[in-house]
């Protein structure tokens, strides 16, 4: 059991991250908007991630800045993963972060001076043609697209540096001390959201509320499931290749389940989705690539 938990543990978190997303697009139909939800989930995870706090460590009031640098990156990758969820459709939004696996190589090759293969750049290739699939419509009506793949994009890259410094920084602390602290500056930074709020947090509709609340503690604890598989076994690629497979499960969820959420993606017609499932394949045989290398 335990030799799988390097396995087991990222694609708990890639199912889990399916259906958050797709209860947070329901709640968006209820008028919440991106600002309140994105500070209602930031307060659920840091609360989650106090949950870590037994597995102990060591607190160091000296590098205080590095969950704080994590933090404010984590918060940054979180907005714009929302503004690709509520501003387009999940099953565009979800594998194109899947270009995260390449960003986290990157990424990992700058910060931990770890080299990457020639593989890794034919993934990036097939990679691109992946989203050029994700973009075709078949005809049908636009629902942001550019702007979709423009904010999964960054967030990905906001998410890959998360992972590399998570990574990187969290074994002079330990899991119990710098995972809880760094969730805990995002939800103090998350105060600059308030001001942005279109109404108080008190006026979101009572019907929006499960929808809400279950989006963002499925969020929560697929991010704590998966930070945590990184930490234990340090291999933020090998997790990455793993995690990326939301992207299928994302296509497919709303081809099988999407009317249970009110979801308007059922509406594109199977043409589409033909071509959204053959872009979120085509992205993991770019990730198989990867893990082959």
């Amino acid at each position: 059991m335990e030799a799988a938990l390097p396995f087991i543990l990222p694609l708990t978190a890639a199912l889990l991250y399916v259906v958050g997303a797709l209860l947070v697009k329901r709640s968006g139909d209820f008028g919440v908007g991106l600002w309140r939800t994105a500070f209602i989930s930031n307060l659920t995870s840091a609360l989650i991630f106090q949950l870590l706090l037994p597995l102990g460590g060591t607190f160091h009031l000296e590098l205080l800045w590095q969950p704080a640098l994590v933090g404010f990156i984590f918060l940054l990758g979180q907005l714009l993963n929302y503004l690709s969820l509520q501003r387009g459709d999940v099953s565009v939004a979800t594998p194109v972060l899947g270009v995260k696996i390449i960003l986290v190589a990157l990424f990992t090759t700058l910060l931990l001076t770890q080299g990457v293969s020639a593989k890794l750049w034919v993934a990036a290739v097939l990679s691109s043609l992946a989203i050029a699939l994700l973009n075709r419509t078949g005809g049908a009506k636009h629902h942001h697209v550019g702007s979709t793949i423009l904010y999964a994009g960054s967030s990905a890259a906001m998410f890959a540096l998360f992972d590399v410094l998570v990574q990187k920084w969290s074994p002079a602390w330990g899991a119990g001390r710098f995972l809880p602290a760094m969730l805990g500056f995002t939800a103090v930074f998350s105060v600059v959201l308030i001001p942005f709020f279109h109404a108080p947090l008190t006026a979101i509709p009572r019907a929006a509320m499960p929808w809400l609340m279950g989006g963002c503690v499925f969020i929560g604890f697929q991010s704590l499931v998966f930070v945590m598989a990184i930490v234990k076994f340090r291999n933020a690629t090998s997790a990455n290749v793993i995690y990326s497979s939301r992207g299928l499960w994302s296509v497919v969820a709303v081809w099988a389940v999407g009317h249970w959420f009110a979801n308007r993606e059922q509406h594109l017609g199977a043409g589409v989705l033909r071509w959204r499932l053959a872009g979120a394949v085509l992205m993991m045989a770019a990730i198989a690539l990867v893990m082959l290398g």
